[in-house]
């Protein structure tokens, strides 16, 4: 790790929010690199203001750590035992837990973590894919496997993935079949769908935003671009509806290899905002 994330330079007792990075990407079917993401995602988030015009407050106000990046092995069983300890310590500490990836694998781990402080967690995936494969080139854990995993770890009912279009056949007849509820990208009317899973879900909320979930226009530097997707302004949408409830929060998926920038930046940018509405509408932050 070259540097902090901006910002985020209290220790880590004194911190409310709390960074990780995951370099991982072993799992990766299409294009490799997510393992760069997490300092590259660092780096751009120097670029912007402290203050947060669309929400009227300073960053400088918000206590925030960066706890660096985890040391890879080539063992994924090892490097998720290593994530599941750290973000316990991070939620029996009361704080709040933001990881940076890497590849969408690291969600599960994190899952589990957060949900042995918060026993009713939910979970809301904005991802591009299903990703509800019970295997994926004979890996369980797989990146294309996560959604699947989750299920088992907090329930079928409070899994709800938000903005897919790119799914197999198999993937989708057994979801349907089963009852996973889940919102394709495209719908005009996403309050509306946001709304009946507030509706449904008033518990404890993990988010995990898998870039791709964005069209590749606004963010073509990831590991399985795909097009047709969320646009920047409904990531922040979704952010803001859920912000009370939230409890932990990853972002996943960036690629710098394939990137310019943009997409890193615009990574940074949503990390940015996302603690600032998370410590705006919780009390346990005033």
């Amino acid at each position: 790790m070259t540097e902090f994330f901006a910002d985020a330079e209290s220790s880590f007792d004194e911190a409310k929010f709390v960074f990780y990075g995951y370099p991982y990407d072993g799992t990766a079917c299409f294009r490799k690199g997510t393992s760069e993401a997490p300092d590259e995602i660092r780096k751009h988030s120097y670029n912007f203001e402290t203050y947060l015009m669309e929400l009227g407050i300073d960053l400088c106000d918000v206590s925030a750590n960066d706890w660096g990046n985890l040391e890879i092995t080539k063992d994924q069983g090892k490097n998720e035992a290593k994530l599941e300890e750290l973000v316990t310590k991070i939620v029996s500490s009361n704080k709040f837990p933001i990881g940076i990836g890497g590849e969408h694998s690291l969600t599960p781990a994190a899952v589990r973590a957060v949900q042995s402080k918060y026993p009713n967690l939910a979970v809301v995936i904005l991802d591009a894919h299903l990703d509800f494969r019970q295997e994926y080139e004979g890996n369980e854990n797989s990146h294309a496997t996560v959604t699947r995993r989750l299920t088992d770890i907090v329930g079928l009912d409070k899994v709800r993935p938000v903005g897919i279009r790119s799914v197999s056949q198999s993937e989708i007849s057994e979801a349907r079949t089963i009852g996973l509820k889940f919102i394709e990208s495209g719908w005009t009317e996403l309050i509306e769908y946001l709304t009946d899973i507030i509706d449904e879900l008033d518990c404890p909320i993990y988010l995990s935003l898998d870039m791709d979930a964005i069209d590749p226009a606004f963010a073509p530097g990831v590991g399985t671009p795909e097009p047709f997707g969320m646009t920047p302004y409904e990531v922040l949408q979704t952010i803001n509806f859920f912000s009370d409830r939230i409890v932990a929060f990853d972002c996943v998926e960036v690629s710098p290899p394939y990137d310019n920038g943009n997409t890193s930046a615009l990574a940074a940018r949503i990390i940015r905002h996302l603690i600032g509405a998370i410590w705006q509408s919780q009390e346990r932050f005033k």
